[in-house]
């Protein structure tokens, strides 16, 4: 899924072409025909949390999609960070808005390139407050899972997967890593 190429120039309008830009620079690059601007598109990153319930985080708590892509499949609350936001910060935006639950922010868990759709996957761990949500638009339904029930055919995202794998494997090994994957 590769986003449009930029077609004309944020900062006076004019049209934009792809070429290597005066500077140096070694890709080609959206540069405005008028001002000369030179636009970069970078990756999207996506942050989420893996919010856990119970002392020993036995369960997880997934939430079931109300929105495309993948709508009807189960999916930890994540989503895109928005500008003037750090990445923890949008992570627990993200589970509020998606799951209506209520937890304690704990360590980065995951982080995972997906360069073939330009993003960047970051998960954090999350202990859960109360066993009680109020998901939000985006979400069917918000329900917590052993790693036994999980329904792991209907899992929207390759990303989610492996982050929910990697957990219960740290979780039976008690010791929480940081895991850091390319997903092809």
């Amino acid at each position: 899924m590769q986003r449009s190429p930029i077609k004309h120039c944020r900062e006076c309008g004019a049209s934009v072409v792809y070429r290597l830009p005066d500077d140096g620079d070694t890709k080609l690059r959206a540069v405005c025909t008028a001002c000369q601007t030179v636009h970069y598109e970078n990756p999207l990153n996506v942050v989420g949390t893996v919010p856990t319930w119970g002392d020993d985080g036995a369960q997880v708590l997934l939430c079931k999609r109300n929105i495309e892509p993948r709508k009807g499949k189960w999916t930890l609350p994540a989503g895109f960070m928005e500008l003037g936001e750090t990445a923890k910060d949008g992570a627990a935006r993200e589970t509020v808005e998606e799951a209506g639950a209520e937890f304690e922010m704990q360590d980065l868990f995951a982080l995972m390139n997906v360069a073939r759709v330009g993003q960047v996957h970051l998960f954090y761990r999350a202990k859960l407050l109360s066993p009680h949500f109020n998901p939000g638009f985006e979400t069917m339904e918000a329900k917590l899972f052993t790693e036994a029930d999980i329904p792991w055919e209907e899992i929207a995202f390759k990303t989610v997967r492996e982050t929910l794998l990697r957990y219960f494997a740290d979780r039976r090994a008690a010791a929480y890593g940081f895991h850091v994957l390319d997903i092809e």
